[in-house]
């Protein structure tokens, strides 16, 4: 089976570590979760954000750029 993620890559988020990876603050990262921009889900209290939807942001962006 193929993944686009590397073995032992997490697969999903916390938004410390989005917030890290895209260098923006925790309101900013919890704005894009809100307007939708940036998907996420919550299992109980916890937000994760799948990587790949970090990964579509980031080329939703560029896009945007060019």
């Amino acid at each position: 089976m193929s993944t686009a993620t590397p073995a032992g890559a997490p697969q999903a988020l916390t938004v410390p570590e989005v917030m890290a990876a895209l260098r923006l603050s925790r309101s900013k990262v919890y704005d894009l979760i809100r307007t939708n921009q940036l998907r996420s889900f919550c299992v109980g209290r916890a937000r994760r954000i799948p990587a790949d939807a970090v990964h579509t942001f980031m080329n939703h962006q560029l896009e945007e750029d060019d």
